[in-house]
C-alpha cells in the first residue's frame, strides 16, 4: 500500500514548527492518543530514541528518529507488537508561516493498509491541534 499524506498550514516559520513537533515532551499536548512520553536524553538528531505512552493500556511503542534535517524534514519509525509505523514530516516555507506535510504508513498484523487509512483523520487532527498551539491565544 502507498503511504498516506496530509498537509496542514502552520502560522509559524518552519524552524519553530520543526522544534515544537520534534520535541517528544511536547507530543502529549498535540497528539490525542498520547498520555505521556518517556522523553529521551540527548540531542534531537538521527538515532534519538524514546517511548510513547498511549491512552490504550499496555501500548507503549518504541520510537526512533531515523532522519533529522532541521528545519526541513524528519523521519521517525515506531514499533510495537509486530506493527511498524513510519512518519515523515516535510516543512516548507509559506506566505503566512509554513506547510507541514505528513507522509505515513503502518505495516504489520495484516492490517497495515487499514490502519494507515484510519490514521489520516487522526494525523490531520493532531497537526491542526499543533498549529493551534503554536498560533497562541486568539
Amino acid at each position: 500500500m502507498d503511504p498516506a499524506t496530509v498537509t496542514v498550514s502552520f502560522p509559524v516559520p518552519p524552524a519553530v514548527a520543526y522544534d515544537y513537533l520534534l520535541e517528544p515532551a511536547n507530543r502529549p499536548r498535540w497528539q490525542r492518543t498520547l498520555r505521556d512520553v518517556e522523553a529521551p536524553l540527548g540531542p534531537r538528531r538521527a538515532g534519538l530514541r524514546w517511548r510513547d505512552v498511549t491512552r490504550l493500556p499496555g501500548v507503549r511503542p518504541h520510537l526512533r528518529l531515523v532522519e533529522a534535517d532541521r528545519p526541513r524534514r524528519w523521519v521517525e519509525v515506531g514499533t510495537w507488537g509486530g506493527v511498524t509505523g513510519r512518519l515523515a514530516l516535510d516543512l516548507e516555507p509559506a506566505d503566512e508561516g509554513c506547510s507541514v506535510t505528513a507522509t505515513f504508513a503502518v505495516t504489520g498484523w495484516g492490517a497495515g493498509p487499514l490502519l494507515t487509512r484510519l490514521g489520516v483523520r487522526e494525523v490531520r487532527a493532531d497537526l491542526h491541534r499543533a498549529a493551534r498551539d503554536l498560533a497562541g491565544p486568539a
